[in-house]
């Protein structure tokens, strides 16, 4: 029953595609976090008064993967049935 249900590959796709997001937003956050941020406070640069790295790596970490997450849904997810379509328990 479960080979022959297209829920499966459907819901497995989500989850890839939810798993790929993830590693993604991680690299972003770690590489402006990590990348611009392990330098003397000294010397930081500031985008509308937060270090640099904070605003590239939190700020607009948040707003470029929040659009990626709605594109992602938009177009990828599908709205399908949750009950077992018409399959019937057995009732021992």
């Amino acid at each position: 029953m479960r080979d022959n249900d297209p829920r499966y590959a459907q819901s497995t796709k989500e989850a890839l595609i939810g798993l790929t997001i993830f590693v993604l937003n991680f690299v972003w956050w770690f590489g402006f976090g990590y990348g611009m941020g392990s330098g003397s406070p000294a010397n930081y640069t500031y985008v509308l008064g937060f270090p640099s790295w904070f605003f590239w790596s939190c700020i607009m970490g948040f707003v470029v993967f929040s659009v990626v997450v709605w594109l992602a849904v938009k177009y990828f997810f599908k709205e399908m049935p949750l009950d077992s379509e018409g399959v019937k328990a057995d009732d021992d």
